[in-house]
């Protein structure tokens, strides 16, 4: 995808995009493509990537639209 095609890219058209109940309002989501961030201690959880919805990233293509479920 070129940057000229961005105009179509957003998180909220990829499947893997979770529209997380308490950030809808915010226009943010978490980011599933990739596992969780770990964190530093052992007790901490990992953490799924905030993004908005209006964001897109090097991963999205027209496969990743959104489909019903993920692969």
């Amino acid at each position: 995808m070129s940057f000229a095609d961005a105009t179509d890219a957003a998180c909220t058209k990829c499947k893997f995009f979770d529209n997380h109940t308490a950030m809808a309002e915010a226009g943010e989501g978490l980011c599933r493509f990739n596992p969780p961030v770990s964190q530093p201690s052992a007790e901490a959880h990992g953490l799924w990537p905030v993004v908005s919805s209006q964001d897109w990233c090097g991963h999205f293509s027209q496969d990743a639209m959104r489909s019903g479920v993920a692969d």
